[in-house]
């Protein structure tokens, strides 16, 4: 059991009937459904890369199956900030594919689009919601 969090205020005790609300993160569910497809799809270049690229199959399977394991491990970290930071850089690695596998410039650019909308759009929700939580707190409509 952790212990309470010393920098609470009265509403965001346990007793708030709203504390799991409060602590939900449109951002980190946004963008962890975004790593969890780019897994699926960098999973699925490993094929691609053996074929089209004509890259050895040890060699197509580490990377591809790294990231896809990569974007994975990220979307479970992402209730720490810094995981963002690796979440931008899986975006960037998948981008960089492109060199080997002609169609990662479009997936990866889609992907990276994907993210960068769900980072700022899930930052604006946060942000957005933190002001009406604490109107609601100071008993504001």
């Amino acid at each position: 059991m952790s212990a309470p969090d010393p920098t609470a205020t009265g509403a965001e005790t346990a007793t708030d009937p709203l504390r799991k609300e409060r602590q939900k993160s449109p951002r980190r569910s946004m963008c962890a459904a975004v790593l969890t497809l780019e897994a699926i799809t960098l999973a699925l270049t490993a094929p691609v890369m053996i074929t089209l690229g004509d890259i050895r199959p040890a060699v197509a399977l580490s990377v591809a199956l790294g990231l896809a394991a990569a974007c994975v491990l990220v979307a479970g970290m992402l209730r720490r900030e810094w995981a963002y930071y690796l979440g931008h850089a899986v975006q960037v690695a998948a981008l960089l594919l492109g060199f080997v596998v002609g169609a990662m410039w479009f997936l990866g650019g889609v992907f990276a689009l994907l993210w960068a909308t769900s980072y700022g759009l899930g930052r604006k929700i946060e942000r957005e919601r933190a002001e009406a939580f604490a109107a609601f707190d100071r008993g504001e409509s």
